[in-house]
């Protein structure tokens, strides 16, 4: 598996998978069993964001496995409301005793695996490289959990360790946000 930048020929594929596992295509029990992305990235928006280079994606021989955006908050154009909430609650979420809003932080997600290579280390792979590959930009990536993606809570905080900063609504919908320290490669100076 090889963990690389999206190219903008990566969109279709990217679109495809992001589709296949959206919140609204998924049953209750699917979601409750395999988590959810939500949000609208069709290939166009996933081209752009290709293009800016605010994606990663784990490419098993050509063939796109996984997929994670990384982003600064300021970078998206519009928003979806969760960001429009996460960014709102800057100052009462903390990161290592400071509030959000003081500390450099990429937006990390959505991400999503393939169901077939789920279980193969794919979502570890993305979030090492994105942890890595932030460390230029930022003292951290944070993420924003829906409270019933239990499977994405999971991964993240159970299997990666990326620690709770608390918790916000929107639309009547409850998200933790949660982060990561972005770390440099070992070797790297």
């Amino acid at each position: 598996m090889m963990y690389r930048w999206a190219t903008e020929a990566d969109a279709p594929a990217m679109a495809a998978l992001f589709a296949a596992n959206h919140r609204d295509a998924l049953t209750e029990q699917q979601r409750d069993e395999q988590g959810f992305v939500q949000g609208g990235f069709g290939a166009a928006a996933l081209r752009a964001m290709a293009a800016a280079g605010t994606l990663l994606v784990a490419d098993d021989d050509g063939n796109v496995a996984g997929l994670l955006a990384l982003s600064g908050p300021d970078e998206l154009p519009a928003p979806p409301p969760p960001v429009v909430g996460l960014l709102a609650a800057q100052d009462t979420l903390r990161w290592e005793g400071r509030p959000l809003s003081e500390v450099r932080w990429l937006l990390y997600g959505p991400v999503v695996v393939d169901a077939a290579y789920r279980g193969r280390g794919v979502a570890r792979g993305l979030f090492t490289m994105a942890v890595e590959a932030a460390a230029a930009r930022a003292d951290a990536v944070v993420a924003f959990i829906e409270s019933t993606n239990r499977p994405s809570w999971s991964v993240h905080v159970d299997g990666f360790g990326m620690r709770p900063l608390g918790e916000y609504v929107v639309d009547g919908r409850a998200y933790s946000a949660v982060a990561a320290a972005a770390v440099r490669a070992p070797g790297d100076a």
